[in-house]
């Protein structure tokens, strides 16, 4: 019927309700979905422009008919094209992406047109909503839309394998997969095999609309991905193989390789081609061997000589498919002489068999079936029960993981041929069998989207499987300790069971950690293994170390059946009076007893008398180490945990005095506790510390401690007490020199943690003193300066700022060991010793401590520009033992040329009050000079004008600083030239 004779209210009416089923379709399109998104979203908000029209008196004219008329059939091909790619094969819909979004971004257009059409034939009916329209119909006409960056980098690198005819099986494995999961696909045969008939489909309906172009091009994208593996019929690939074998029959049974056809090799590389292509001459070369020898610039046949007119190069199919039957007839020759070997009975040659099976399963993934077919998968399972030779057992056992990887009908057939009776077994072998048996059955226990669960299930009933697992966990073999580890975790999220196994065979972290983390109805379950195992006396202590006891306590105070099986555990665990200390350890340990000493209201327990009885405990001579140690790591946990409880423990309970002997103690794990705890201690009460190492031997111990390399925490320990003892301890610093300290210190610096080396330069303090010229040159002679400077370059910001402040201090003393020369002597001055530009004599690290010598000076300016206050704190600290009192002028040459001013002008930016008073310390040096002014002037005073405007301390101190450098400033001519970028000599 003619849109004429039918009223506009009712076209209106029809189109209304069409605009809106074809916006829910729309947004219901699973491939393309933004796009798709983006049409749904217009036609959504069409609707109530056209729900305006229908409840306002509608112009009929002419003109609004034909607008109607226009975006009625855009509407309708709008949804053509959303029912056409809704239910489409999802291979094509990722292939034709690109044509796909052009055909919605151009019927977005399309509509976007009509809509303006029919907005100027109903201008005063839709004056209300104008805005509203004409922003929709210019958002519509102009929209932009494009596929998917990684959906067009899959399409592109098809179309080019396609135009380069790349039909290698990699390149078919690869595009298949890549499409697959785009597309959301498993990559499994079945799968693969559903959506390549799907896609077959699509060609077959194109060829049916004419469309040649896109037949032809999806005739050739069928053709590659059928080469995948994935795509392999297994009927096919059988059918296949029984021809070929066929084929070798009339070769004798001695033979294992056909020579290739001259035809067959490259002239060029003279190696049997993979991928053939011919030139214009019709010499037919590698096609990797013929772009390598056009790209060198030859333009001749390889083979005759000949020029070539033409350097296109035309892939060569027929050649191509000839050398793929030869090379496949050699697999089945091969396949053929190894089950002869396998079945000889001899090792030789079963382990030339198996090297065979390997080379034909690494060289083509075909065979990985056809072995199977031919016999050899169910021979080598066998082979392996029976075999005694453990070099056959292991490389049946890798020759397995080569045919099964990746492939799940072997991995069945492993299963129906009762692999498990032979693989498990082996994990309880050597090394080196059980290595290859772990990694064999976790290959075995994967599919492509990860573990299968079903043969993980029937793995978790092999009691034996567990046991020998727990084994492989526990022994040397890392990597297979690892792989152990995996399938146990995997068979525990299975079957919870499988956890109480595993600590019966004596793993028991898993068990502990479901007691400690896991639901209510798994601790239950866990703490009654505990309660039915036979546990050894190193069974109970391993379980307290594993930290069992703080959740069964926790147990106590749930419902009856919690609270009998907690005590129950607890009861047996608590086999020895020792245990009572180790309870408290757990308690006060860093990881878990710490919240034991909070109540649910988050107040703290009273620990002070905690504290006084645990060092009590420690004057009874007869107490035994087992006892002591657990209660000393107690202390030690509580200390940590508050560190107000340490003065505590100082000042009122004599901790220093009960802890200091213990240095002397036989156990040398309570020896290591006790020197933490005094490194704790000596922050409140270094006196007697003193005291007590200056006894014979004490010191001795110390340094020890210092050297003992096994242990960060002691070395830590010892070089932060050391660190916190008085400087002015004179014969403590020299009797530390004589025992060699300063060595061991330099080696922490050089091989200890982090912490270790923070702790040992601050002890350096100790030797670096000014005032003591003796003892900063030992410790130069020694090597510390270039450590030190290493520091200013990868340390952390605590070794960096000590470094930086550690220079400073030997930096000190350089003006008073540099011998300066006058004028009058320079001409006899020898011109390979250059006088330092900062000190104005003969400078050297180990002479005069010279940080220029050192290299130092690079790395302190760096400093400045990481804008971190500790370091730059002392960084500017000691750039200013540079600027001497008597010639500064050459210490502020030194910075300016060390591009150190610009930094240090920076700090007062960004800087806390403390570093810029600092910084304008060291400027108010610099400026004395009339050149810095003049270079550094206008930078300095947009910075120092900030400073003077505030009233940043409360006295304005830093403001009058700043006051006061501003001043010198100003003291100079702008008008003034200065002679740099020399400045000085």
């Amino acid at each position: 019927m003619s849109l004429e004779l039918i009223p506009i209210g009712t076209i209106l009416t029809v189109l209304t309700n069409q605009v809106f089923k074809t916006a829910q379709a729309a947004k219901d399109v699973l491939f393309e979905k933004e796009s798709f998104k983006v049409l749904s979203k217009h036609l959504f908000e069409i609707e109530p422009v056209l729900k305006e029209l229908q409840s306002r008196e509608l112009n009929d004219s002419q003109a609004a008919r034909l607008a109607l008329e226009s975006l009625e059939a855009d509407v309708k091909k709008a949804n053509n094209l959303v029912e056409k790619y809704k239910n489409c094969a999802r291979f094509y819909l990722l292939i034709r992406c690109r044509y796909i979004v052009k055909e919605v971004q151009e019927v977005t257009r399309d509509i976007g047109k009509s809509l303006a059409a029919l907005s100027l034939a109903n201008t005063e009916v839709l004056s209300r909503i104008s805005d509203q329209v004409l922003r929709l119909q210019n958002e519509m006409q102009r929209v932009e839309l494009e596929a998917s960056h990684s959906q067009l980098q899959i399409v592109d690198k098809l179309n080019q394998g396609i135009r380069d005819q790349k039909l290698d099986q990699g390149f078919a494995n690869d595009m298949l997969e890549e499409i697959a999961r785009a597309v959301g696909v498993p990559v499994e045969p079945s799968e693969i095999s559903k959506e390549l008939a799907s896609f077959r489909r699509e060609k077959e309906e194109a060829a049916n609309r004419k469309e040649r172009a896109e037949v032809l091009f999806l005739e050739q994208v069928i053709e590659l991905l059928s080469r995948a593996d994935a795509a392999r019929d297994y009927e096919e690939v059988k059918k296949q193989y029984l021809q070929r074998v066929q084929v070798i029959e009339r070769y004798d049974d001695r033979e294992e390789y056909i020579p290739p056809l001259n035809s067959f090799l490259c002239c060029i590389c003279k190696s049997v081609m993979t991928d053939p292509v011919s030139l214009c001459t019709g010499t037919t070369c590698e096609r990797d061997a013929i772009i390598s020898w056009l790209d060198s610039g030859k333009r001749s046949d390889p083979k005759t000589g000949e020029v070539l007119e033409d350097i296109s190069l035309r892939s060569n199919l027929p050649l191509r498919q000839s050398i793929e039957e030869w090379r496949e007839l050699n697999y089945c020759l091969n396949i053929r002489s190894s089950k002869a070997k396998l079945l000889s009975g001899v090792d030789s040659s079963v382990e030339e068999a198996l090297s065979q099976m390997q080379y034909l399963v690494r060289e083509s993934s075909i065979n990985k079936d056809w072995v199977s077919i031919g016999g050899l998968t169910d021979i080598v399972i066998s082979i392996l029960g029976s075999s005694h030779n453990r070099d056959v057992k292991r490389k049946i056992l890798i020759t397995l993981k080569d045919i099964v990887e990746g492939h799940a009908r072997n991995k069945e057939k492993v299963f129906d041929s009762r692999g498990w009776d032979h693989i498990i077994p082996c994990l309880g072998r050597d090394s080196s069998i059980s290595k290859a048996a772990v990694e064999l059955l976790y290959e075995l226990l994967q599919e492509r989207s990860g573990w299968n669960v079903s043969v993980c299930r029937k793995l978790s009933q092999q009691c034996s499987a567990i046991i020998f697992l727990v084994t492989l966990l526990k022994g040397l073999q890392r990597e297979s300790a690892q792989t152990a580890e995996k399938i146990l975790m995997k068979l525990f999220e299975i079957d919870e069971e499988n956890i109480s196994r595993a600590a019966k065979a004596g793993w028991y972290k898993p068990l502990i950690e479901r007691i400690v983390q896991g639901p209510q109805s798994s601790r239950m379950s866990m703490v009654r293994t505990i309660v039915n195992t036979e546990l050894t006396d190193s069974n109970l202590k391993l379980l307290g170390a594993e930290g069992v006891i703080p959740p069964l306590l926790e147990m106590t105070s749930g419902n009856i059946e919690s609270k009998e099986l907690s005590l129950s555990a607890l009861v047996k665990l608590s086999v020895i009076v020792v245990k009572c200390s180790e309870i408290l350890e757990k308690l006060a340990s860093e990881d878990d007893g710490i919240k034991f000493f909070v109540d649910e209201g988050g107040a703290q327990l009273e620990l002070e008398p905690i504290i006084t009885n645990l060092l009590a405990l420690q004057q009874k001579a007869n107490s035994a180490h087992n006892f002591r140690r657990p209660a000393l790591r107690t202390l030690l946990g509580i200390c940590k945990f508050e560190a107000g409880l340490v003065k505590k423990a100082v000042l009122t309970a004599d901790g220093v005095s009960l802890v200091l002997p213990l240095l002397d103690d036989s156990d040398s794990e309570i020896r290591e506790i006790a020197i933490n705890l005094l490194f704790l201690f000596s922050q409140h009460e270094p006196q007697g510390v003193v005291e007590y190492l200056l006894k014979p031997r004490r010191l001795e111990a110390l340094v020890g401690f210092l050297e003992n390399e096994d242990k960060g925490d002691v070395q830590m320990a010892a070089a932060g007490l050391l660190a916190n003892l008085p400087k002015s301890e004179g014969p403590l610093t020299m009797k530390l020199i004589e025992l060699e300290g300063i060595d061991a210190i330099l080696k922490i610096l050089r091989t200890g943690t982090i912490e270790a080396k923070e702790n040992a330069l601050s002890a350096l303090f100790r030797f670096s003193d000014p005032t003591n010229i003796k003892s900063q040159r030992i410790l130069v002679e020694r090597g510390a300066y270039p450590l030190l400077v290493n520091f200013l370059r990868a340390g952390s910001v605590t070794a960096k700022a000590r470094a930086a402040a550690l220079i400073g201090t030997l930096s000190m003393s350089s003006p008073k060991l540099t011998v300066v020369k006058s004028s009058t002597c320079w001409c006899f001055r020898l011109s390979g010793n250059p006088l330092c530009s900062a000190h104005g004599g003969i400078c050297s690290v180990t002479d005069t401590f010279c940080l220029l010598e050192a290299k130092a000076l690079p790395d302190l300016v760096k400093l400045l520009s990481e804008e971190v206050h500790a370091t730059a704190y002392e960084a500017i600290q000691t750039l200013s033992t540079l600027i001497l009192d008597g010639s500064p002028q050459r210490g502020a040459n030194v910075l300016h040329k060390a591009e150190a001013i610009k930094p240090i002008l920076e700090t007062l930016t960004w800087g806390t009050n403390s570093l810029k008073e600092e910084a304008l310390g060291l400027l108010e040096k610099v400026f004395v000079q009339k050149e810095m002014v003049e270079c550094y002037g206008s930078t300095a005073r947009v910075h120092l004008v900030g400073l003077t405007g505030r009233n940043v301390y409360e006295d304005g101190h830093l403001g009058r600083k700043a006051a006061k450098v501003l001043a010198l400033l100003e003291r100079y001519s702008r008008s003034s030239t200065s002679f740099i970028p020399g400045l000085y000599g």
